[in-house]
């Protein structure tokens, strides 16, 4: 006889670690931009896994290729080679325009951003600079990329040689990088820093410095890319490339999937034994990543993105206590008059909409790419009923 609880009576404090604190909600099922919680309740899934869900829950293309992978071949190790992995990596390879891109499969941002630190050294560099605010993720290399003291200091020391300076800000990089630089590294977009868009010509003016010292460029496009700003990367509106790229979220259609992207035919590359993953590009992810890009491109998804993105901005931006609406396509921040987006985006989740707070002062927002302009104005409707709440003194 079991003696297992039954899955609807388990509580998270009994079995989870409390680095999360303690979920007010609990998902069961999802179906396109609409999640059900365990009693039953429906929600507007605005946030979509933080980026990740791209063409939302349990849509057919997803789940058609990941049964018929799961079917066939589900897991390789890195010691062999599969159709859809060398799919992918062609895929992406044509997506950057360069021929001379090589692929590195993982499982997330921060072991992608790992990656590019570890490539990094193989310059004979150590310092590299990064940018305050930035999230590049929790390991201890990815960590003491990130410019989030909060995220840092209970983990002190990081690693050594890392400056952060304020991002958008050309003086302050300038300052920073000289001939010792093995790397710069910094979004295209700052999304967990509250969707903070860098001046239009910041990031050229960055590919020009790092050709100037021989220093790597590296752009983290783990929230920016997979069509969710309205090109495949997130950098594409300056006509520059950087010298490595990094995926993740978005790529895996929902699944675990990382990469990091070389460019150029001078950029560092890693030999065998320098750099490896057990379960990185595993066959189901990658084809889960195939048909995540093949639907954005039959549907034009990314041309839908932009257009929604003006529609929210001039929609948002008319709103009593909205300051200013950031960001590009479907990432977009919502910045605020006063330190209270947690409170509303409880409040929006009691009306049935979800969202997050990645600060006091802003909420973010990142739904599936299908989504559609019945959900983006149901979404304006909640949210200005929400705001009306929370300032109606």
């Amino acid at each position: 006889m079991s003696t297992s609880k039954d899955k609807s009576s388990l509580n998270w404090l009994d079995v989870m670690q409390n680095n999360y604190g303690e979920p007010k909600i609990t998902l069961a099922s999802g179906k396109g931009v609409i999640v059900t919680d365990t009693s039953g309740k429906k929600y507007l899934d605005f946030l979509g896994g933080i980026a990740t869900n791209v063409l939302g829950h349990a849509h057919p293309v997803i789940v058609r290729a990941v049964s018929k992978q799961i079917a066939t071949l589900g897991h390789v190790s890195n010691l062999y080679s599969h159709p859809a992995g060398l799919a992918l990596a062609s895929k992406l390879q044509q997506l950057t325009g360069d021929p001379h891109a090589r692929v590195f499969f993982c499982n997330s941002g921060a072991e992608a951003n790992e990656a590019a630190l570890k490539l990094s050294r193989k310059t004979g560099r150590s310092k590299i600079v990064a940018t305050s605010g930035a999230f590049h993720g929790r390991t201890m290399g990815a960590l003491s990329l990130t410019g989030q003291p909060s995220k840092r200091n209970p983990f002190k020391p990081l690693l050594k040689d890392i400056k952060h300076v304020t991002f958008g800000d050309i003086t302050a990089m300038r300052k920073a990088v000289d001939k010792k630089t093995a790397m710069v590294i910094v979004e295209p977009i700052m999304g967990e820093a509250g969707v903070i868009v860098p001046p239009f010509g910041y990031l050229k003016q960055l590919r020009e410095m790092c050709n100037q010292y021989g220093v790597l460029l590296v752009f983290d496009c783990v929230q920016t890319g997979m069509g969710r700003t309205g090109t495949w990367f997130g950098y594409e509106d300056e006509k520059i490339r950087p010298d490595v790229i990094t995926l993740a979220k978005g790529l895996g259609g929902g699944l675990p999937l990382g990469a990091m992207i070389t460019l150029g035919s001078q950029s560092p590359q890693f030999e065998p034994g320098e750099h490896g993953t057990t379960f990185g590009g595993n066959p189901v992810a990658a084809a889960a990543g195939l048909a995540a890009i093949e639907l954005i491109t039959k549907n034009r998804l990314m041309v839908s993105a932009k257009s929604f993105e003006k529609r929210l901005k001039i929609k948002l931006e008319a709103i009593r206590g909205v300051t200013e609406v950031r960001g590009r396509g479907l990432l977009i921040g919502i910045g605020l008059d006063g330190d209270y987006a947690k409170e509303l985006a409880g409040l929006l989740a009691n009306c049935g909409v979800l969202v997050n707070a990645p600060n006091a002062d802003t909420i973010r927002i990142a739904p599936a790419l299908i989504v559609s302009k019945v959900q983006i104005d149901k979404f304006i409707t909640i949210f200005t009923q929400s705001m009306s709440e929370v300032n109606r003194g």
